[in-house]
């Protein structure tokens, strides 16, 4: 068994993953603390979800180990990742909802999939998840009639039924209006405090991430180009941590894509308008 850091629930150590040839993380180790809310961000394609999924075991490290709770995902097989994964919340981006099942079925899916529970204690764990989100008058309403705010708030119902250790969100604010986006950043801070969780989610929101997350990851190149709390990551002098923190156009994540220079491309355009004519 590897020596684990109690202070931490899930550790990514020297693990590198990518896929087919592109390498997303390169020999990248990191701690998730528990009890706190962790937020990983950084510019598209960095590998944010990457790391989610491989938490859950839908991917599998090339290199290193990914501890959850002291335990290796990555050798783990079926039986052992459905145990693990028993112990996890997810909630995917735009909330992935099944479209045919009522807000309460939707819940309850978890609870009927993973136990033996009788129906009467069913609903009231349903309800009672339905009630933490604010949307317990829903329960009979199918996706179709909620709005995006409430459909992220509805799977973020679906995704505590089982009472998790963890939590993973990925982009929770994406799409969302500013009501809605405060009220779901809420609700992650709120559950993770009340119900003792470890939360990990994924964003590019910077003020309502810096607001809730109690430690802050910017992922860039396949490594970490920041980590610590909001504060100490805001006054990171690493160039691209300050573009993406201040939303700059420009800097080492360059606006242009690479190419010839703008001379080569126009140097001759007057003596190439004289050759049409």
């Amino acid at each position: 068994m590897p020596t684990s850091n109690p202070d931490s629930l899930v550790e990514l150590r020297n693990l590198t993953f990518g896929y087919g040839e592109r390498v997303i993380l390169d020999n990248i180790s990191l701690s998730v603390p528990r009890g706190k809310v962790t937020a990983l961000m950084g510019a598209s394609g960095g590998g944010k979800t990457t790391i989610l999924r491989l938490i859950g075991g839908q991917n599998k490290a090339q290199k290193g180990q990914l501890l959850f709770d002291g335990q290796d995902v990555t050798p783990m097989n079926q039986t052992q990742i459905y145990a693990a994964r028993r112990r996890m919340g997810m909630l995917f981006q735009f909330g992935a909802l099944f479209a045919d099942l009522s807000v309460f079925e939707n819940v309850a899916f978890p609870l009927r999939e993973h136990t033996n529970l009788p129906d009467a204690l069913i609903r009231d764990i349903v309800l009672m998840k339905l009630n933490a989100v604010g949307l317990r008058g829903a329960r009979d309403l199918l996706p179709s009639d909620l709005s995006g705010g409430m459909a992220r708030r509805i799977a973020l119902a679906r995704a505590i039924a089982l009472d998790p250790e963890l939590v993973m969100y990925d982009e929770p604010f994406s799409g969302l209006d500013p009501i809605s986006l405060g009220t779901a950043a809420r609700l992650i801070r709120q559950l993770n405090d009340s119900m003792g969780l470890t939360s990990i989610f994924v964003s590019h929101e910077v003020e309502q991430t810096f607001a809730i997350a109690d430690h802050v990851i910017i992922l860039a190149n396949g490594g970490i180009a920041a980590q610590g709390t909001p504060q100490e990551v805001r006054e990171s002098t690493d160039p691209l941590v300050y573009q993406y923190i201040n939303a700059l156009p420009d800097g080492p994540v360059r606006f242009h894509y690479p190419g010839v220079s703008v001379e080569e491309d126009f140097g001759n355009t007057s003596t190439k308008t004289g050759a049409m004519r």
